[in-house]
C-alpha cells in the first residue's frame, strides 16, 4: 500500500469492527469496497480499484504516483478459501502474503497475519462516501501504522 502518513499505533484507532462470526465467509459481504478510489495528499496521488465480488473473489490494484511517475504499486485480492476470507497482498509484485479475516461488520473488515511484522493487521472500513484503510504492525522494533482515506475516483479517461 502506498504511504500517506506514518502514525504511532497509540494514535486514535478506527471504530472497532466486530469479531468475525464462525459462519462461512463470503466476498459478497464486501461489495461496499468495490469501486475506483482516489486520494491526493499534496501531490502524492493514490488509487485503489476494487472489482465487484464474483467467483468467490475480489481483485484490486493499487498505485501511487508522485510528480507524474509511479512510485509504488500493489496487486490485491480477497478470496474465499475453505469457508474463510483471505486478503492476499503482493506489493510491488512480490510473492503473495496472506492475511486471514479476524473481524467483520456491515461496513468494516480486519485481516491479520501474526507472523508478519509489518503490516500485521489490515483494516478497511466505509466512512460516509469514503473508503478508508489502515495497516498496523511493528517497524524498526516499534509499533507503527499507516492510514489512507479515498473518495470515489473520477471516471477513467
Amino acid at each position: 500500500m502506498p504511504l500517506l502518513s506514518l502514525l504511532a499505533v497509540l494514535a486514535a484507532n478506527p471504530a472497532p469492527c466486530p469479531a468475525a462470526s464462525t459462519a462461512p465467509a463470503s466476498v459478497q459481504s464486501l461489495a461496499w469496497m468495490a469501486g475506483a478510489w482516489q486520494a491526493d495528499d499534496q501531490g502524492l496521488v493514490t488509487e485503489e480499484h476494487w472489482m465487484a465480488p464474483s467467483g468467490g473473489a475480489m481483485l484490486a490494484t493499487s498505485r501511487t504516483v508522485k510528480a507524474g511517475k509511479m512510485v509504488e504499486f500493489e496487486f490485491l485480492r480477497i478470496e474465499e478459501v475453505g469457508g474463510k476470507l483471505l486478503y492476499r497482498a503482493q506489493p510491488g509484485g512480490r510473492p503473495v502474503t496472506d492475511f486471514a479475516r479476524v473481524e467483520q461488520g456491515p461496513s468494516c473488515i480486519t485481516f491479520e497475519n501474526p507472523e508478519h511484522a509489518f503490516p500485521r493487521r489490515i483494516l478497511y472500513w466505509k466512512e460516509g462516501a469514503s473508503l478508508r484503510a489502515r495497516i498496523e504492525g511493528i517497524r524498526a522494533g516499534k509499533p507503527a501504522a499507516m492510514e489512507w482515506g479515498w473518495t470515489a475516483a473520477p471516471p477513467s479517461r
